[in-house]
């Protein structure tokens, strides 16, 4: 191989390094950051069906799975009957379940009403979704879900529709 060749191969790999290095860099959590956002959304106002403002920290001492959702969003959609099951079946052991849909407010109650859904609903906005950023969610896309272990620290975020076997998973070990 000639010199030219040998430098041009060189010079390939290492910016393929470099890039590598940055993207991998650019792709982990910043846990610091994430645990500022997890304090911001357990001490965030959001309002509840009927307007009164409610925050996460009311459930303090409970493990707290947090769902960001939309009517409009099909996998949001897809996924309610799981998040149903699962403030069932976890109520009795410490788990509260809270939807912040990204909505209107008669869309929400009807689509409660449609699904019979029991858990509690509030309403976010443009805001919501700008934390959800900082929990994690780098594509924001909905659903996102963050679950806050007993302490209102983040014990796992998911990106995308949830199954009952994937939050049975993630609840196991915080009960």
């Amino acid at each position: 191989m000639n010199r030219r060749r040998q430098a041009g191969l060189f010079l390939l790999v290492a910016a393929l390094a470099g890039a590598a290095g940055f993207l991998s860099n650019w792709a982990k959590p910043n846990f610091a950051v994430i645990e500022r956002a997890a304090q911001t959304l357990s001490s965030t106002a959001f309002a509840d069906l009927s307007g009164k403002l409610q925050t996460l920290s009311q459930w303090k001492g409970k493990v707290l799975v947090v769902n960001f959702w939309a009517t409009w969003c099909a996998p949001c959609r897809e996924e309610i009957p799981a998040l149903i099951k699962t403030q069932k079946k976890y109520a009795a052991k410490g788990v509260q379940l809270v939807g912040i849909g990204i909505d209107n407010v008669s869309k929400i109650r009807e689509y409660m009403a449609e699904m019979n859904i029991d858990y509690v609903l509030l309403i976010g906005d443009m805001e919501a979704l700008n934390l959800t950023n900082e929990l994690g969610n780098r594509a924001g896309v909905l659903p996102f879900t963050v679950i806050l272990d007993r302490f209102g620290k983040v014990a796992y975020t998911h990106a995308g529709a949830l199954t009952d076997a994937v939050l049975d998973a993630a609840l196991a070990p915080l009960l």
